[in-house]
This record gives C-alpha cells, structure tokens and sequence, in this order.
C-alpha cells in the first residue's frame, strides 16, 4: 500500500547513512536535535510526508553503527554538484524525549553510537531529542537533479523540484508491514 501523494516535494535532510539506513529497512526511526537555522521556536516534524535529503558528513562512519554496503568516502559537500535521492518517509509519530533512561532504551533500534546521541541530547539548556517513527518507500529509481546553493546549512527542511512526487506512486514500503509494525510497538513500548 502506498501513502497518500503530497502536493509539495520537501526534503528533509539527514546524513547519507542514516537516508540509507531507512531505505534499506535497518531503522524506523529519527533522531533529531534541529538545526542553527530552526528558528526561535526550535526544530519541528512540519511535514507528513519527505524525501530523505542525503548530506554528506565526512565523518558520519565514525559516529554510526552501521554503513551501507560497499560505501565510499563522500567529496566535501562545497563541491557537491548534484543531489541524488532514493527514498522518502512518512511520519507516523513523535515524541519529544526529556529522559536519558528513554534513550537507552531505544539504543537498540537505530544506528546512532551513544556518544553522539548524548552528545545531542544534552546540547543545551533542554536536554532532548525528538524521536520520530517513520515508514520509509524505496523510490523505483534513484531521483538525481542539480544541487543548488539554497540546499546547504544547517536546516532540516529544504524545498525540493516537484517532478519527485510521481516517483512516489511506484514507491514500495522498505519493510514489510509485518516488520516494521513489530519495530514501531517496540519504540511504542518505551514511549509510550
């Protein structure tokens, strides 16, 4: 079953392993600090439905559990020329997490190593995170198109060209409904 098509392309960046992660079905979830350029009200989950805006963090290997298969070192991002996307998400349920002991416990359902979680989660003056439940699609094809200047920093919303939402409609869910409901009453589980 595919989701409703949205009328707006948003992408939602995060960094290239964790966009992978999701498509290849290793997590459900997202973490989520916010950005310099969230503004005064902090980051906010402002769409049902995104692409997953790969950024290429150099050194996001050294801080995840996982990498996909057969992964190459990433340019630096100034010299990034194009954009190449292969999934999307929508967001099924989120939480704004205030207790370490929460995060522990979820440790086990996302690819993030601990001390960068921490280090997230304890950033400023609220020590937080939101956690976001997510299904993620497989687009049919990978959805390549140029990288403009109004990409780059540190925001997590970018608007995207609309000829990505008919790749949706041919999208499959990247874990079975029977998996990925296990994995979300498991998040679920913890909080609540």
């Amino acid at each position: 079953m595919n989701p409703e098509i949205p009328s707006l392309a948003v992408g939602f960046k995060e960094w290239a392993y964790v966009c992978d992660s999701l498509t290849h079905g290793v997590q459900s979830l997202i973490l989520r600090k916010g950005g310099i350029h969230e503004g005064r009200g902090g980051f906010e989950w402002k769409h049902r439905h995104f692409f997953l805006f790969p950024t290429w963090f150099h050194t996001q290997s050294e801080r995840l559990n996982w990498s996909p298969e057969g992964a190459i070192p990433f340019p630096p991002e100034e010299e990034r020329t194009s954009v190449d996307i292969d999934g999307f998400a929508t967001l099924e349920q989120v939480w704004k997490v205030t207790d370490w002991t929460q995060m522990e416990a979820i440790a086990p359902l996302h690819i993030w190593k601990e001390e960068i979680v921490k280090e997230r989660f304890v950033y400023d003056d609220e020590s937080c995170l939101h956690v976001a439940l997510v299904r993620a699609y497989k687009l049919p094809q990978r959805w390549t198109f140029p990288y403009v200047k109004g990409y780059g920093g540190c925001r997590s919303w970018v608007n995207l060209p609309d000829e990505g939402l008919s790749l949706m409609e041919d999208s499959v869910p990247s874990l079975s409904d029977e998996v990925w409901n296990a994995q979300a009453a498991k998040l679920r589980a913890v909080l609540g």
